[in-house]
């Protein structure tokens, strides 16, 4: 699959690129389930039980003068209040499976007349739902 070299990931239809979100950071954490059952007389046994939670952490900065717009953050926290699982793909096409939005963060800085900030500090966490 042919991908823009502006085309950074997907999720879902959204598409994280210069001209909407262009992220800093994407962040992976991966774990596995190993249950401990106590032993009388030795010492506690653990057990693989198969893969645990994964989240993927996505931060930036959105500078609407360079790149991106301020628009892209209200699109995202519609999909986040949809409850929707979506699936995110990387820059290659390729799936990193089904995700869920659990937390969205933004920072204002730069504000100038008016309220209006010159830029966004954001953050993003997904969690993985397949």
């Amino acid at each position: 699959m042919d991908m823009s070299p502006a085309h950074l990931l997907s999720l879902g239809m959204f598409v994280f690129g210069m001209d909407t979100l262009a992220y800093d950071d994407l962040q992976r954490r991966v774990s596995w389930r190993h249950p401990i059952s106590d032993r009388f007389g030795a010492r506690p046994v653990a057990q693989y039980a198969g893969p645990g939670d994964e989240t993927v952490t996505i931060s930036g900065l959105l500078v609407p003068e360079i790149a991106g717009s301020f628009s892209t953050m209200d699109t995202l926290e519609d999909m986040g209040n949809a409850g929707g699982d979506y699936p995110l793909l990387d820059g290659q096409g390729r799936v990193l499976g089904y995700y869920r939005l659990v937390r969205f963060e933004e920072t204002h800085r730069n504000i100038m007349a008016g309220g209006v900030p010159r830029q966004k500090a954001i953050s993003i966490e997904l969690e993985r739902v397949d």
